[in-house]
C-alpha cells in the first residue's frame, strides 16, 4: 500500500496497515517459528503486541527502552526517560524480528540494535515496520512494512494508543 501527497491532520487506516504488515512477516515466522519478537517502546510494543498474539509465537514477547542510546534527543528537544528493557527470552543465536511504529531517519533502529546486543548476539535481527515514512539518515530498510509513505520532513505521523491505536498524519 503507498500513499503520496497526503494532506495533514488525517487519520490512517490502522487496521489495514497491520493486516498488511502481518502478511509481508508471514513468510519470514514460517522460516524460523521459534523468532523471537520485540517491540520498541512504545508504539513497536503496542505493535508487536498484536503481531505476537496473531502469529502465537512460543517465546515470550519482549519490549526494547532505547531512550539510553538515542544520539537525538538534544538536537528534537526530547528529555529521556530511561527505563528498563524486558527480553524474557535467549536471543543468542535466535532469530529477532525487532517491531517498530515508524521507520523515519534509521536513528531508533541503531539505538535499539545497541540495546539488543546488550543482551546477546541473535543469529538474525529483521525489522518490521507499520509505516516506512523514508527520509533515511543511517542506511536502514525494513524486512517487513505494513504502509509506505512519501512524507516531506516538515510531516509527522504518530501513532498514538495502545486502544484504541490510531495514526495521525499532520
Amino acid at each position: 500500500m503507498n500513499t503520496r501527497d497526503t494532506t495533514p491532520s488525517q487519520t490512517l487506516d490502522v487496521d489495514a496497515a497491520l493486516a498488511t504488515l502481518e502478511s509481508a512477516l508471514a513468510p519470514l515466522v514460517a522460516a524460523d517459528p521459534d523468532a523471537v519478537m520485540i517491540g520498541i517502546e512504545t508504539g513497536g510494543a503496542w505493535i508487536a503486541e498484536r503481531l505476537h498474539a496473531h502469529f502465537a509465537l512460543a517465546a515470550p514477547l519482549g519490549t526494547l527502552n532505547i531512550s539510553f542510546y538515542r544520539d537525538d534527543f538534544s538536537m528534537v528537544g526530547l528529555h529521556p526517560s530511561v527505563g528498563p528493557s524486558h527480553i524474557p527470552a535467549d536471543i543468542d543465536d535466535a532469530t529477532v524480528i525487532l517491531v517498530d511504529d515508524v521507520l523515519y531517519t534509521g536513528r531508533t533502529v541503531r539505538a535499539a540494535l545497541n540495546e539488543l546486543f546488550d543482551y546477546g548476539r541473535p543469529a538474525a535481527v529483521r525489522l518490521g515496520v507499520l509505516v516506512d515514512r523514508g527520509c533515511r539518515e543511517l542506511p536502514f530498510a525494513a524486512d517487513a512494512t505494513g504502509l509506505n509513505l512519501d512524507l516531506a520532513g516538515d510531516h509527522q505521523i504518530k501513532l498514538t494508543g495502545p486502544d484504541p491505536l490510531q495514526l495521525v498524519l499532520r
